[in-house]
């Protein structure tokens, strides 16, 4: 009986420590990927990519089972841990104007993505819904998680994230840049900056580096927006689950709800540190085991992908990505300045 159920651990065990390596050099590449504006996790997708097309080929029959345990069971983990990132008090810190600036932010950037990848840009509908919910919510981690969800194939999902590395790297050094603008010509405050970056810039570290680029008031506030942005990954998961649940039924019979488990449990430990009864080193040391579980699962994402699918899905992502970019510059200025003004700020 002990043999048997210790078989599945000795057939995931090198595909585990193969995902764990990838996660190990791409955290210890970060400190420079930072610069680009690459976290640990799309640089994850990146080695896992290189080494899906070259070597794993040839071992996959040994490695198969653990790369795919850790993209789906270690994945689901890693957005559980995720919930320590956050704490409901950084809530306070923007008001009911920053809360309502992300709502209307996320949901109209990932309708606008379904609207123009299905209607405009022909995009299948997986697709669309993996970028928009990058680029509508957390980036590379949102698409992650979306991923179970959605059950999408592995390019569709390193393409999503692609996206979000090019982009959210581009408004890392493009939002600084609107900062005189935005200064003399609207009269933001750092506050307002931040509010601006945290709602509409892809990745946390993207908004750490373009609020700081602005002073430190904007970068706390931007991170906190963010935050927030985070925050409303696991209803966005929930609703997105009923939704799809509609659409995938054509028997007219009504399917059960698949509730991502995982989503509730973002939340309730996002609720559980907002109670701050762990040590901060505690805490921070099962960021850094969330920060390798996620990149373990990216890097055994990028090896389940083939350069072959991605070159097949061709220009039309990159079209849907640029023109939420676009909208998210552009319309998400023009929301933080109405909501503002709405709340008199």
């Amino acid at each position: 009986m002990t043999s048997t159920a210790s078989n599945p651990w000795r057939a995931r065990l090198p595909g585990l420590l193969l995902s764990a390596a990838l996660a190990l050099a791409a955290m210890l590449l970060e400190p420079w990927t930072k610069r680009f504006g690459m976290s640990a996790l799309p640089t994850a997708i990146v080695l896992g990519i290189i080494l899906g097309n070259s070597v794993f080929p040839r071992i996959s029959g040994h490695a198969g089972a653990g790369v795919d345990y850790a993209r789906s069971r270690l994945l689901r983990i890693g957005i559980v841990l995720f919930g320590f990132r956050l704490t409901f008090q950084d809530i306070l810190g923007v008001g009911v104007s920053g809360i309502v600036i992300d709502i209307i932010m996320v949901a109209a950037t990932f309708f606008l993505a379904l609207f123009l990848g299905r209607r405009v840009f022909k995009l299948d509908r997986d697709s669309s819904i993996l970028i928009g919910s990058g680029a509508a919510i957390c980036g590379a981690a949102a698409v992650m998680a979306a991923e179970p969800v959605v059950k999408a194939q592995a390019h569709k999902v390193s393409v999503a994230v692609a996206t979000v590395v090019v982009f959210g790297t581009i408004a890392m050094f493009l939002y600084p840049l609107f900062w005189p603008m935005l200064q003399s010509h609207l009269g933001f405050t750092q506050h307002a900056f931040g509010l601006y970056v945290g709602s509409s810039v892809h990745e946390v570290a993207q908004v750490v580096v373009a609020g700081k680029s602005v002073g430190d008031d904007a970068a706390n506030i931007a991170v906190i927006e963010k935050m927030i942005r985070v925050i409303l990954l696991a209803p966005f998961l929930l609703l997105l689950s009923a939704w799809l649940r509609d659409k995938n039924d054509a028997s007219g019979k009504r399917a059960p709800i698949v509730i991502p488990w995982f989503a509730i449990l973002f939340l309730v430990v996002g609720a559980f540190n907002s109670f701050h009864l762990l040590p901060k080193a505690l805490v921070d040391a099962l960021l850094k085991i969330d920060t390798f579980l996620l990149a373990m699962a990216m890097g055994a994402l990028g090896i389940r992908t083939h350069a072959g699918a991605i070159r097949q899905a061709g220009l039309k992502p990159l079209l849907l990505a640029t023109a939420l970019f676009a909208w998210l510059i552009v319309g998400g200025l023009l929301v933080n300045i109405g909501v503002m003004r709405l709340f008199g700020h």
